[in-house]
């Protein structure tokens, strides 16, 4: 193997990002056994052994290099309940529809009774607010996409297309630009199990929404104070770890957990990915802490090989 050790940083990254590059789209071998895991390339499908990327034991998963254009898969890409990964195509539309610029608080949006008669109920993800309080669309995506509030969730949806009903077909009309074919919208929050899709389209709406300069602002914040409501922390845990900036977690039981994610590289590279359907059927709790840690290994793995493999003689 190639050694680099006289080669200028600047270079040195460059390779590195190429390596990454190589892992993702140039790790097909034959496999070793029936066991081998299945993988796709441009819609090709392709084998790969079990060794080569950590994938999670369970559910399905699917990861890719922005900018390569290449998307590898791991599991049957069935479509699945998602939990609140929906909020991240709910922030998508609201700020499609409502743009705002970095920095920027965006309108006032009154809170109504039923948001504020939703908070606590039904075992829901929810914040407590105020009917009649005015909050700016930033801080009501700060808290839609941190403590992941179903009702701040309706209440967007409500100020944006009159209805959640008439929202969620927008969230669908979305999902069809995207080209996400085996996604399907049914509320604003995703508590519904009628709200479905598979890791590989949730990459397809990962990477529109990380161009989003406020939606990837707001992702990658551990926690925020939001006026009226007080301090709000973020579930994804990850942040800040193996080079996490975002982007959403979501866990019920029939979905188990999810984590839709985003990393960094060398600084200039960015890995996206989503792990879906883990520990299905127990507990929000257990399916999340699965998730995050399955997600952990997967991105620890991937972000490891250009820094091994580049330094090695």
């Amino acid at each position: 193997m190639l050694s680099l050790p006289s080669v200028p940083r600047r270079v040195r990254t460059a390779v590195g990002a190429l390596l990454l590059l190589a892992a993702l789209t140039a790790l097909v071998v034959m496999p070793r056994s029936d066991r081998g895991t299945s993988a796709r390339q441009d819609g090709a499908p392709t084998r790969i052994t079990d060794g080569d990327i950590p994938w999670p034991r369970e559910g399905q998963a699917a990861v890719t290099l922005e900018g390569s254009g290449r998307v590898l898969t791991h599991g049957a890409q069935r479509p699945v309940p998602i939990a609140s990964l929906a909020k991240v195509m709910t922030a998508y539309v609201v700020l499609t529809g409502h743009p705002l610029r970095p920095g920027e608080e965006g309108p006032r949006i009154e809170v109504d009774r039923q948001a504020a008669h939703e908070a606590g109920v039904g075992g829901e993800s929810t914040v407590v607010v105020t009917p009649g309080d005015r909050r700016t669309e930033r801080e009501l995506l700060h808290l839609l996409l941190l403590p992941s509030a179903n009702n701040i969730a309706r209440l967007l949806a409500r100020w944006d297309a009159g209805s959640e009903e008439a929202f969620v077909r927008k969230m669908q009309r979305a999902a069809h630009d995207l080209g996400m074919r085996d996604t399907t919208y049914t509320d604003a929050g995703g508590i519904e199990p009628t709200t479905t899709s598979t890791a590989a389209d949730q990459l397809k709406l990962a990477r529109e929404a990380m161009r989003l300069p406020v939606l990837r602002d707001i992702v990658s914040t551990r926690e925020a104070t939001v006026p009226g409501v007080g301090r709000v922390a973020n579930t994804n845990t990850l942040l800040g770890t193996s080079g996490v900036v975002g982007l959403k977690t979501g866990s019920t039981t029939p979905a188990g957990g999810n984590l839709l994610w985003a990393a960094k590289t060398d600084g200039t590279h960015l890995l996206l990915g989503a792990v879906l359907h883990q520990r299905a059927h127990t507990t929000p709790a257990e399916g999340l802490t699965a998730a995050l840690e399955a997600s952990r290994a997967l991105i620890d793995g991937l972000r490891a090989r250009p820094r091994s493999t580049g330094s090695e003689g």
